[in-house]
């Protein structure tokens, strides 16, 4: 349980995801509607993994007759990858997309509608009929070094058919310039930000920070640090981060 002291007053949020590229976000909704600065930088950024390096996997393009995506960066590699590989993907290749903003994103190489495409609400579980009916299907799974355990787990226990493989990297961004800068909230939707955290400043000292984490494996991250979750979500009250942060603001800033 959070002890009084520490809810202090919000002025300052520092989103540690790179800038949205529409004024539509919730969180400058948040930073209106309260008068709080809100800033965004993203702790992680993702590097491709050169075609070199990749024929090293000895994975073979024309084996697989389906593609998963889980995230817009997957589909960014994998077209890259099959360019740099000299690959054409075939007409015929059906794509799985975790979501449908995922499928959209593939308008951006394909002709959308003369190709199979499906997708799911958010997870894997969501593709489970979908993908029943393609068992048969080869998949490959194009994914980062720390890839989503969730879709791979899910993939394992249903007997699929799938290679994973390795195409970007998440790697610790510079933070150099923020060494001197504070903010009452830093938030966080990832393990890999946490340890960014560190790897920029091995000495950092929570104090009155609030430290708002999405995602189990994010607040379990914190924790073994021994810091303080201060704004867990998604909870039943708050399904988003932004709701979560504005119960907190609500709270906090009376």
């Amino acid at each position: 349980m959070q002890s009084e002291a520490r809810k202090k007053k919000v002025k300052s949020i520092l989103v540690t995801l790179p800038k949205p590229e529409t004024e539509k976000s919730p969180y400058y909704d948040l930073a209106k509607k309260y008068n709080v600065k809100v800033d965004f930088r993203s702790f992680i950024h993702v590097e491709g993994v050169p075609a070199k390096e990749f024929r090293k996997e000895k994975i073979s393009l024309p084996d697989y007759t389906a593609v998963i995506f889980t995230s817009r960066n997957a589909a960014d590699h994998f077209f890259r990858i099959c360019e740099e590989m000299r690959f054409e993907v075939p007409a015929d290749m059906k794509y799985f997309c975790l979501s449908e903003n995922i499928a959209l994103y593939l308008q951006k190489y394909i002709q959308y509608r003369k190709r199979k495409i499906f997708f799911g609400k958010q997870t894997a579980a969501d593709l489970a009929e979908v993908l029943k009916k393609n068992a048969s299907e080869k998949f490959l799974y194009p994914c980062s070094d720390v890839a989503t355990e969730e879709t791979q787990k899910f993939l394992q226990e249903n007997g699929y058919n799938f290679t994973p493989a390795v195409l970007f990297r998440t790697v610790c961004s510079d933070l150099s310039d923020l060494a001197d800068v504070f903010y009452d909230i830093i938030v966080f939707f990832s393990p890999s930000s946490i340890q960014s955290l560190y790897k920029n400043f091995p000495g950092f000292e929570q104090n009155n920070t609030r430290i708002a984490a999405f995602g189990a494996s994010t607040q379990k991250s914190i924790q073994e640090r021994e810091l303080i979750v201060d704004i867990p979500a998604p909870t039943p009250n708050a399904p988003s981060m932004t709701m979560a942060i504005e119960q907190y603001i609500k709270m906090v800033n009376k």
